[in-house]
């Protein structure tokens, strides 16, 4: 395939061009969509006129519908959108950064999604589907399967896909925590819930506060259901999460104004399972909570990151020297940070 390519871009390079013209279009509806001709156009950087051009001719083939909301990514259009990213990968050098990042690093797995420009939210959907897609063709037998909350894993749990008659009684699925703010759907009993009903597994909930005292934590734990549930996840052999910053973290816990002092006075830049941590790795400050800690993760056999955003370099590369025995999957922008960054510290 690589010398396929190198050869088409020395002797036809214009279909390459096009190729990547047209593979960026499709990919900006599907992230975007419904989105105008106008917008798209802004996006891309691209006249109107070539735009509605290139439009036309991906409505022709049915790969988009046009409707009066805008444009819209069909069935086949996301079906050849997922059979050339991996061309596409090879020909932007993608597929070389994450040799790079695997090897410097020394991580079990690393895939990395293109970096979608000006929307956060663009490339945390890009990166989740990335990660579901490892998730779906990684599910094995017997998997016992943590999962964390927030905006992330939740998109990973909406865009599992399994073949419909997917059967995975014997797969587990497990929340790393009980709940942590307001919004229900962002609670990993929530996501857990969700993904195990995409990919047709059984689910354990964990009914339970997300900070609690020593005292109500020894109470809880007599609970025979609740026992089991976290005897599971000790054995969990998969754990999907990301990783937080800790200001923000601290933020969205409600965290008192002594505590969030007492992190930026130990220079807390990282949170994961209720543990914050300095640069070093370091924890700093760690909230009392039932479900996946530091210890756990550490002994999980394929710990998973999965973040977008290079706002949250640091606090990966701090979580990164706490256990190294990860798996990675990032945006092509905080791929590129963390050699930039590894470069000048390992």
């Amino acid at each position: 395939m690589n010398n396929l390519i190198e050869i088409q871009k020395k002797i036809v390079p214009q279909v390459i061009e096009q190729m990547n013209k047209r593979y960026s279009i499709l990919r900006q509806i599907s992230i975007r969509q419904p989105i105008g001709r106008r917008s798209l156009a802004i996006v891309l950087g691209m006249s109107e006129r070539i735009t509605r051009a290139e439009v036309d001719f991906l409505k022709e083939h049915d790969l988009i519908d046009i409707s009066t909301f805008g444009m819209t990514i069909t069935d086949a259009g996301r079906m050849l959108l997922d059979d050339l990213e991996y061309v596409m990968n090879d020909i932007m050098g993608i597929t070389d950064l994450e040799k790079e990042l695997k090897n410097r690093l020394g991580l079990k797995f690393v895939a990395i999604s293109e970096s979608v420009g000006d929307s956060q939210e663009g490339t945390l959907k890009t990166v989740s589907k990335k990660a579901a897609r490892y998730l779906a063709e990684n599910i094995r037998s017997g998997d016992i399967i943590a999962i964390a909350g927030g905006t992330t894993m939740r998109e990973l749990a909406l865009n599992v896909e399994l073949e419909v008659n997917s059967n995975n009684n014997n797969v587990v699925v497990l929340p790393t925590r009980g709940s942590v703010g307001s919004d229900i759907d962002l609670q990993a009993n929530s996501i857990a819930g969700l993904l195990a009903k995409n990919i047709g597994s059984r689910v354990e909930y964990l009914y339970v506060p997300d900070d609690i005292d020593v005292i109500t934590r020894e109470s809880l734990m007599s609970i025979s259901e609740l026992k089991r549930t976290v005897n599971d996840l000790k054995n969990a052999n998969k754990i999907f999460f990301s990783v937080g910053r800790a200001d923000v973290m601290s933020e969205r816990r409600g965290m008192s104004e002594e505590d969030k002092k007492k992190l930026s006075d130990s220079g807390a830049v990282g949170e994961a399972f209720g543990h914050y941590f300095d640069k070093e790795g370091n924890i700093v400050l760690k909230i009392n909570t039932i479900g996946i800690d530091i210890e756990m993760y550490k002994n999980c056999e394929n710990p998973v990151v999965v973040f977008g955003g290079n706002d949250k370099v640091d606090s990966f590369l701090a979580l990164y020297k706490i256990n190294k025995n990860i798996s990675l999957i990032t945006d092509e922008d905080s791929a590129k940070e963390i050699l930039n960054k590894v470069k000048v510290v390992l």
